[in-house]
């Protein structure tokens, strides 16, 4: 029995051995069909990082792929300096060849990543040391998303080495296309608007006001809810002029129903978005003929509103207060026209365009202050 146990244990000993040598044999082997690589300097523009971090951000991303045998970046700066060699500016192709040959690399990778308007190009050149021949290459546009600039270095190291890309980033930041403006392309921006709006002055009493008084008995905060029709007539360079059309329903949630048409000429600063705009206004309130007791005749108390009819001459003879129309519940629907100021600043994504305002409207009888959000699509036609 004794006999049998140490056979088998020679053979399991055996075993181990023979796939530990196995294991030891194909990691040599892989590590030698790697071709040693070098990355320089990767030539920058117009970016936050500088050649020698981008650089670095390009060898990490090319070490991720287990596809070369990458030189650390540590190990190329020793010899660089042994060697008394200068890389800083180190882009052309005999220069990248001659510093290769000195780190011992079979291949070098070189490129630059530039900004160009809203656009980050970045280029990638993989260049055979032996016959001194890009033997690869890749051109690739990018949104400018600096923040997200280490994605794109991975995708552009990944095409160069025609490896597969995640398709969602791909998508986010290579297949997108801006929408073209010139002054030759009307743009209409449609879309709807949300807000809310403060009223003070005499409209406010008037809301504030119980309704066997011609008030609402609202608070003076209203929501809003409406719908921009919006056309560019004049674009040059980043300067537009816009001729808006605003319709709008205020006080759904106190159960008012208060209809508002704004019709406004607007300028806007397209790159950063900044506009102004202004234009008159028409509204349909009701509103009734009356007074104000300011001495108190009728009831003792002061300042009361009453209607015109309230006031009855066989007893208290000639109306001495002037007669007024104002905003009451139970007048009759009609026009009440005005003027709006606006100002704010559309935040853009894509083709999806985020206007965020603040207005005022002045009447005599109170100012409305508001804030509205919404969004719009840009559509391009041509100009007939």
């Amino acid at each position: 029995m004794n006999i049998k146990l140490k056979k088998m244990k020679t053979t399991i000993n055996f075993l181990q051995i023979a796939v530990i040598t196995l294991i030891i044999m194909v990691s040599a082997a892989n590590a030698q069909t790697y071709e040693r690589i070098a990355v320089l300097n990767i030539d920058t523009k117009g970016l936050t990082l500088d050649p020698a971090a981008m650089g670095d951000l390009i060898r990490l991303e090319l070490d991720k792929t287990k596809t070369y045998n990458v030189m650390d970046k540590y190990d190329m700066a020793d010899i660089v300096a042994q060697n008394e060699l200068d890389i800083t500016n180190c882009y052309g192709k005999s220069c990248l060849v001659e510093t290769a040959k000195v780190l011992n690399v079979e291949k070098v990778l070189t490129g630059s990543a530039e900004r160009f308007g809203e656009k980050i190009v970045i280029t990638l050149r993989l260049i055979d040391v032996k016959t001194s021949m890009i033997e690869k290459s890749d051109v690739t546009e990018y949104m400018n998303m600096q923040p997200h600039i280490q994605h794109m270095a991975e995708i552009s190291v990944r095409k160069l080495l025609r490896l597969e890309n995640d398709p969602a980033l791909v998508g986010v930041l290579v297949n997108f296309k801006e929408p073209i403006t010139s002054v030759m392309t009307k743009v209409k921006l449609n879309g709807p608007r949300m807000g809310v709006a403060y009223i003070e002055g005499d409209l406010a009493d008037v809301l504030t006001a119980p309704r066997s008084q011609g008030g609402y008995d609202c608070y003076p905060v209203l929501s809003q809810f409406g719908y921009q029709w919006e056309i560019q007539y004049l674009s040059a360079g980043e300067f537009q002029a816009l001729v808006e059309f605003l319709g709008v329903v205020s006080g759904l949630e106190q159960q008012l129903f208060i209809p508002t048409m704004a019709f406004m000429n607007g300028f806007r600063i397209s790159k950063k978005g900044w506009e102004v705009a202004f234009g008159p206004t028409v509204s349909f309130n009701k509103t009734r003929n009356g007074f104000f007791d300011t001495d108190g005749l009728l009831d003792g108390d002061k300042d009361q509103w009453y209607l015109s009819n309230e006031w009855d001459k066989d007893i208290y003879g000639d109306n001495p207060y002037e007669i007024v129309k104002r905003a009451d519940s139970r007048g009759i629907v009609g026009l009440s026209p005005g003027w709006i100021w606006s100002a704010g600043r559309t935040f853009k994504s894509g083709y999806l365009n985020i206007p965020v305002n603040l207005y005022v409207s002045p009447k005599k009888s109170g100012w409305f202050l508001g804030a509205s959000v919404g969004f719009n699509v840009i559509r391009s036609q041509k100009v007939k």
